[in-house]
């Protein structure tokens, strides 16, 4: 196991659902965690999670308020960072095809960000949280980190101090935008369930 004693984390994303339960994880598994790094843009998100993670309860915990499009912003968070967890995107799907300049902005090109910054300051190891829609993409969400993970792939070719590698999250039970909670509502009023294809196979797993 990964010695992370009085090592320092960032989180990109770090407010979203997989932030908070690895915030929670990792604060529980390594006491002598040095610093654990939430950065967001959504500064109420930030708000909400340190009524949860008080920095009074935990100290390792610093939040960032910063943008993964912003290199800049990016340079300072990554200072004196042992690992990097990149897990800020743009998911919802249906949103990303009306919006396919957005989400390159942030899963494309904030990805790059992340990659540089990481490289450019010596981090250990930077590891994109990417998704199971990568996989001969049909949308542009999953296209966008399909070029996120060979962005990874690259810079890790080309760095010598720092690994660059990339996950695949798949689909977390209940969590926004799930297809379970919609179908308990239209059990609950009696509509019918549908299906884009009985051929699909969904890979599901909690939170935990």
């Amino acid at each position: 196991m990964l010695d992370l004693n009085n090592k320092s984390i960032l989180i990109t994303g770090g407010t979203g659902s997989f932030g908070k339960m690895f915030t929670k994880l990792i604060l529980e598994r390594n006491p002598g965690l040095k610093r654990l790094v939430i950065l967001s843009r959504d500064e109420q998100k930030h708000f909400q999670m340190a009524q949860e993670f008080s920095e009074n309860e935990y100290p390792q915990i610093r939040y960032f308020i910063g943008d993964v499009r912003d290199l800049e912003r990016l340079s300072v968070a990554t200072n004196d960072v042992d690992y990097i967890i990149h897990a800020a995107a743009l998911k919802r799907i249906d949103d990303m095809e009306l919006a396919p300049d957005e989400c390159i902005k942030t899963n494309i090109q904030g990805s790059e960000n992340v990659a540089l910054a990481a490289t450019n300051n010596n981090v250990s190891k930077c590891i994109l949280v990417s998704t199971d829609k990568a996989c001969l993409p049909v949308n542009v969400y999953g296209s966008s980190k399909f070029i996120a993970e060979r962005l990874f792939t690259n810079a890790d070719y080309h760095s010598e101090t720092t690994t660059l590698a990339s996950v695949r999250y798949g689909n977390v039970i209940a969590s926004r935008g799930s297809f379970i909670p919609l179908f308990l509502d239209k059990i609950e009023n009696s509509e019918v369930i549908t299906v884009t294809s009985d051929k699909m196979t969904r890979f599901l797993f909690t939170l935990d």
